[in-house]
């Protein structure tokens, strides 16, 4: 069992709480953006796995109120939120089965920061992932314009190769990126797609 303690005191965390963020995970978009510059003012962005907040209120200062953010989660997100960001509190995978009523897009950019509940077995969890992502890329090539762009965390595992092979498939450029801001223990790594095709 982690020691959440530890976790609680962790410096990303503190300085979430002194930002004003709900999680840490900020700091993970924050510095996709600095590498990868997924998101632009005004842009129309779906955010996938958005709870509690974090890369909502991130994604809704960088696009400004001439942009559009949307997210989905099966938590409801409890921390405020400025208006041009609307939640939906659903499941993702039914959502990428028909994405029709979905509000907001087509959208400049998807991003997924989705986690499957864990086991403990890295297999099991890696492979619980793969199914997340799999959705979420599914969604991302209904809903994102030509030239948008996907961020997409994994587990790394024996379905990782081929999931980047998939990415690699529907964007002229990839990457794949693991933030500083990520746990050193965690199998968490993101990739990050630029100009669907």
């Amino acid at each position: 069992m982690p020691n959440t303690r530890r976790w609680d005191d962790d410096p990303f965390t503190r300085r979430a709480r002194r930002e004003n963020y709900p999680a840490r995970s900020v700091y993970k978009l924050q510095e996709i953006q600095k590498r990868a510059a997924v998101l632009r003012k005004g842009d129309r962005v779906l955010d996938l796995g958005c709870a509690p907040g974090s890369w909502l209120l991130f994604a809704a200062e960088v696009t400004g109120p001439a942009g559009r953010v949307v997210g989905v989660d099966l938590t409801p997100v409890t921390v405020a939120l400025p208006a041009h960001v609307t939640v939906i509190t659903g499941d993702v995978l039914v959502l990428a089965e028909n994405p029709a009523g979905l509000p907001g897009g087509p959208f400049d950019a998807v991003l997924s920061d989705m986690a499957p509940a864990t086991t403990g077995s890295r297999g099991v969890d890696a492979a619980r992932s793969y199914h997340l992502c799999e959705a979420a890329l599914d969604l991302a090539r209904q809903v994102l314009k030509p030239g948008g762009a996907f961020v997409c965390k994994i587990f790394q595992g024996e379905d990782f190769r081929g999931f980047v092979d998939a990415v690699k498939a529907e964007f002229a450029e990839h990457r794949i990126f693991k933030p500083q801001s990520s746990r050193k223990a965690s199998s968490e790594i993101y990739l990050i797609g630029k100009g669907k095709k």
